[in-house]
């Protein structure tokens, strides 16, 4: 069962793409942050998202807001997908243990042994203010973060 809206946000330390450690609680009374589950780097769905995310930039890392994707990729794979797309944002490694970040934000698939679809706006002091979980095959709509994240 994925966290709901009035929710603490669990913490989380995760690696990114360059093997930097990323702590959610740093962003705490900072930023809102855009919190993206997403299956797998490379595929087709997943990279039709995170360009759609790195093209509208500005409304997903700002003063006021960060974006975090998070997927079960390990850092390395990361860091290809990255730099082959042209992605600047944080990018996750939630490989090992594999997916206790998505257990935690209730996104894991066991059978298929990875995130689903979920994304996140959680706001500065911490607390999940809206969420949506797509199938994986269905990509999200990047205007609803936007409406989200107005609202806060």
């Amino acid at each position: 069962m994925a966290i709901e809206a009035g929710s603490q946000a669990p913490d989380f330390e995760l690696k990114n793409q360059h093997g930097e450690l990323v702590k959610l609680s740093d962003f705490r009374g900072e930023k809102n942050v855009v919190l993206l589950f997403y299956p797998f780097a490379f595929t087709g769905v997943c990279t039709g998202e995170l360009c759609a995310l790195r093209d509208e930039l500005p409304k997903f890392v700002n003063g006021d807001v960060q974006l975090l994707a998070v997927s079960n990729d390990s850092p390395f794979t990361l860091r290809i997908f990255a730099e082959q797309e042209g992605l600047e944002y944080p990018l996750l490694s939630d490989f090992w243990p594999h997916g206790e970040i998505s257990r935690a934000y209730g996104v894991f698939d066991e059978q298929k042994g990875c995130a689903v679809r979920g994304t996140f706006v959680i706001d500065k002091e911490g607390v999940v203010r809206w969420t949506v979980i797509n199938a994986l095959s269905e990509a999200r709509d990047l205007n609803e973060y936007v409406k989200a994240l107005e609202q806060l």
